[in-house]
């Protein structure tokens, strides 16, 4: 299983820090890919991050502003999100393929974990 956690309330500019915890799963044997649903919208991958870290991909909305990481040690992967803008807003999964980033997308995942919602107000 996967659980995301870290979401919340924050003010245009501020930071969050998303966490997907594994259980019951090695989280080394897994790519895991960030995803977000803004209302009214698909649901998008927002970053990705292969098993042993050696390579990340993120979308062009995101890009310098959030940063994959993962603690395959904890069993957890991160999302580091600055400079947070109210399009960021969006219910905020996390998913698991045990191939690689390239597969990271919405009909590649195997696992997903219940959301973490994110709000950014103006």
């Amino acid at each position: 299983q996967l659980q995301a956690s870290g979401g919340g309330l924050v003010q245009a500019g501020g930071s969050l820090r998303l966490s997907c915890v594994f259980s019951g799963r090695t989280s080394s044997n897994y790519a895991v890919g960030w995803f977000r649903q803004a209302p009214g919208k698909e649901r998008e991958l927002a970053a990705a991050i292969g098993r042993n870290a050696g390579s990340t991909t993120y979308a062009d909305s995101v890009k310098g502003r959030f940063t994959i990481s993962r603690d395959n040690a904890k069993n957890t992967v991160y999302l580091q999100m600055n400079s947070l803008k109210p399009e960021d807003t969006a219910v905020y999964y996390c998913a698991a393929t045990r191939w690689g980033v390239d597969n990271c997308n919405l009909h590649g995942m195997e696992y997903w974990g219940k959301g973490t919602q994110v709000t950014v107000s103006s």
